[in-house]
């Protein structure tokens, strides 16, 4: 949802803090700001700006306090109130003595409000988060020192938050609480670090500190102190990850998205490394490995996601039906608390983020537990609160992905639900097994080889972006596949764009067919590609232009259809996972095309926080 950074030591904060929130705008991008200490003012300095981190860097260049070494940043993703300058972080009390960045959303925030009010504090803000530091602020004037204070704010405080607290008082020491937000602690030489993300450490240091829900830190420029809510010390140990700095720059490539589009091969690759043997017939899933014996016996499976994790939680759903012969099923994470389902110890619960900070995924989560099943996380982000609080999972390995409409992370996902069906499978013969295992070796060539199209995909995409309306379809694996492929183009290009199953079109879309509605549809050489067929008929019958994705060598689609993209021809399984490669480019092209910032498009945020 938002992104925030904090730095304390030696050097120069404004410039780590500003560096940071670059790193993190694809969190969110409406307004960002900082808080920091001027030790020559003996004062903290606010500024904040609506707008990209850009307008913020300007307005900070050649400030009186850039020689300050302790302050915290935030760039914002409005949920509570405009992007505007007062709504911008950091906030801080009336007085201006507290200072604080805030991730997440604060439940009880118009019952602290009202309390407050009446005891005389003014509120200049539509934010939740003004609220945390107006009671800070009520807090001092009764007397309480800074660590009483935080203390006694987040007793008070309900609901989901990553907070960073700098007192003008106590400029040597920055607060820090976590509940259902991430926060990473970097630890320097006399410099230590806060960020929301890992992304804001490259270049800073390799070594971290993940704190858990339920942690807060003091930190020091030299020392840090990790407790409870309760203020018991917490043990906590120093993870070293491998942060490639080429992987949070767009290098040669105009925008992020593109840049990760084409790192698909690679994502591909880095999900099987190492857990595949094509030779042996092998499928080793190092992270299933301690509840390999409970897996074993599930005999229904519950896949729970959100957006574009959903569409690949669909895909799921076939892999296990169709290659491990386990009733499967996907339900979105915000309906599955309504769900009157049974779960028993025969259920697994697998729950997809790329993030692993997903708030609707992580209440469903927390729901699964209650209920004492097995659950599984298919997460990207090591050390997240999903990757922590599951049983058991297997990382993507997708590597960060910065542009924010999800395209690796997508494929990475695909392979990793496959990898795991195939680790549960015993439906499959020897020889299929391996033959499979084989082709998916493969994989990563077969999806170099459609880069060979950008060009004539970027071509048709300038011939369709000029439309307002796109219909997608497909059957079985296909079905998925058109829904994230719609799902990218809206997001995108905000192109409205709906996917359906190509047999649902005599069930209502039909009608919207005429020469100003294409249709995608995604139509290859598998049992179902008569029926597809007969649909793209359907279509051309009243005037529907129709762009199809074929196998390649097919010519009986090229004669029907008035535009037609390839893949290769693969087993049916491995469809999807090549088939969305030339959609999400045919998406991103379209964006361009319409002068879009792929990017950043507008309303959204990569990760969503709060529910």
């Amino acid at each position: 949802m938002c992104g925030i950074v904090g730095y304390i030591g030696k050097n120069k904060a404004l410039p780590v803090l500003v560096e940071g929130l670059r790193a993190l705008e694809y969190r969110g991008y409406d307004s960002a700001g900082v808080a920091v200490f001027s030790r020559k003012k003996k004062k903290v300095e606010v500024v904040r700006r609506v707008g990209e981190v850009s307008e913020l860097e300007k307005a900070v260049e050649d400030r009186p306090f850039l020689e300050a070494s302790v302050g915290i940043a935030h760039t914002r993703w409005a949920t509570h109130g405009s992007p505007t300058e007062a709504n911008a972080h950091p906030h801080f009390d009336e007085k201006r003595r507290v200072f604080v960045v805030h991730n997440g959303i604060v439940e009880n925030c118009n019952e602290l409000k009202k309390s407050l009010q009446k005891k005389g504090y003014k509120f200049s803000s539509e934010t939740d988060t003004e609220t945390i530091a107006v009671l800070a602020g009520s807090l001092l004037d009764e007397g309480f020192d800074p660590k009483s204070v935080f203390l006694k704010t987040l007793s008070s405080v309900k609901g989901a938050y990553g907070l960073v607290f700098l007192f003008e008082s106590e400029p040597d020491k920055l607060f820090v609480a976590r509940l259902s937000s991430s926060l990473i602690l970097g630890v320097g030489e006399d410099e230590n670090f806060i960020a929301s993300d890992s992304s804001a450490l490259v270049g800073k240091t390799r070594r971290v500190i993940y704190l858990k829900d339920g942690e807060i830190a003091e930190v020091k420029k030299d020392e840090i102190k990790v407790s409870t809510f309760e203020d018991k010390p917490v043990d906590y140990k120093i993870d070293t990850p491998e942060f490639d700095s080429k992987k949070v720059s767009k290098g040669d490539f105009e925008h992020f998205m593109l840049k990760e589009i084409h790192e698909g091969p690679e994502t591909i690759l880095s999900a099987i490394r190492g857990r595949i043997d094509s030779r042996r017939g092998l499928v080793k899933l190092g992270g299933l490995e301690d509840v390999s014996n409970r897996f074993d016996k599930i005999d229904k499976i519950i896949i729970v996601a959100c957006g574009t994790s959903y569409y690949a939680g669909m895909v799921g759903k076939y892999f296990f039906e169709t290659i491990a012969g386990v009733d499967a099923r996907v339900e979105l994470a915000c309906e599955f608390d309504c769900l009157e389902t049974s779960l028993d110890c025969k259920t697994a619960v697998i729950v997809i983020s790329q993030s692993g900070e997903t708030a609707d995924t992580l209440k469903a989560l927390r729901r699964a537990k209650e209920k004492g099943v097995l659950t599984l996380g298919v997460v990207n982000v090591v050390g997240s609160t999903i990757a922590n609080e599951t049983d058991a999972g297997v990382y993507n390995r997708a590597g960060p992905e910065i542009g924010v409409a999800s395209t690796k992370a997508y494929i990475s996902q695909t392979v990793v639900l496959l990898l795991i069906a195939l680790y549960k499978s015993k439906r499959l013969s020897r020889v299929a097994f391996r033959s499979l295992l084989k082709e998916i070796e493969s994989l990563p060539n077969s999806a170099k080889d459609l880069f060979a199209e950008s060009e004539k995909i970027k071509r048709l995409a300038e011939k369709y972006a000029r439309y307002n309306n796109f219909l997608f379809i497909g059957r079985h694996y296909g079905y998925p596949t058109a829904l994230e492929g719609a799902l990218k183009l809206k997001e995108i290009s905000y192109i409205h764009a709906e996917g359906y199953s190509a047999g649902e079109m005599k069930h209502g879309p039909i009608a919207l067919i005429d020469e100003n509605f294409p249709t995608l549809a995604i139509c290859l050489d598998n049992d179902r590609f008569s029926k597809t067929l007969s649909n793209i008929q359907e279509i051309k019958a009243r005037k529907g232009q129709v762009l199809a994705l074929a196998s390649l060598g097919n010519e009986e689609v090229e004669q029907i259809a008035d535009d037609v993209l390839y893949i290769p021809s693969v087993s049916e399984p491995l469809e999807p996972i090549l088939s969305v490669i030339p959609l999400q480019l045919f998406a991103y092209y379209a964006g361009v095309a319409r002068g879009i910032n792929v990017d950043r498009p507008r309303n959204l945020a990569k990760s969503v926080t709060v529910e």
